[in-house]
């Protein structure tokens, strides 16, 4: 596993034994977490797929960091929605750095975000469905000012998405997942969304999912 910083950046890969076009899944981590959060999922699934978790731009504490600043008060959740969309930017540009850099297959990538990294991969699909294969959101929320304006492109239409939500999720509650899948199934063709016995985390069984999941998506060679 070797870190990198020579793009805009930092970011963990786990490279597979023939690299060369191997497909890409970009890994997005929560708010105050870092990029050696979902990596560590890398060897549990698909062989043959280059895995690149990304560190969010913005320093919180010590080995700490966020896509963009939010605030917790009792009633829910505080987002600052510009900084939310410069980070759309910092991200997408991030996206197009990787593609240009490892040349995927079919130069897309596969874009997987957890909690605050689910939101940021919600807004890049809606900006830039162009540049993915799929999206992965698990334990986030729908970003529901940022929403594409209907009719929704056909890219945002046929773009695969995977959706997991834990019921006893006690930071971004169930609701969030549930108001996430009416949307999608209201305006994308193929949506798989699950919900298990578990709190804000990714459980076993998901884990299972989003291996066969991902080995289903695999674009031909």
């Amino acid at each position: 596993m070797l870190q990198r910083r020579n793009l805009s950046l930092t970011y963990l890969e786990l490279a597979p034994a023939n690299p060369e076009h191997a497909p890409i899944v970009i890994m997005l981590h929560g708010y105050g977490s870092n990029e050696k959060d979902l990596i560590q999922l890398a060897p549990m699934l698909p062989e043959g797929i280059r895995y690149i978790s990304a560190r969010a731009p913005v320093t919180l504490d010590f080995g700490m960091f966020g896509w963009f600043p939010i605030e917790f008060i009792p009633t829910g959740i505080i987002v600052d929605y510009d900084a939310a969309a410069e980070a759309r930017t910092i991200l997408i540009d991030f996206i197009r750095e990787i593609i240009s850099e490892y040349k995927p297959s079919g130069n897309k990538v596969y874009l997987m975000g957890f909690s605050q990294g689910a939101v940021m991969s919600y807004l890049a699909a809606f900006h830039a469905p162009e540049l993915l294969h799929a999206v992965i959101a698990l334990s986030g929320q729908l970003p529901e000012k940022s929403l594409p304006a209907e009719p929704v492109r056909q890219e945002i239409t046929d773009l695969p998405f995977l959706v997991m939500h834990g019921i006893y999720d006690d930071i971004l509650p169930i609701d969030k997942g549930r108001r996430s899948n009416e949307w999608l199934q209201q305006h994308v063709r193929d949506l798989v969304y699950r919900e298990y016995p578990v709190a804000h985390q990714i459980s076993e069984e998901g884990i299972r999912l989003l291996q066969s999941w991902l080995e289903e998506k695999q674009p031909a060679s």
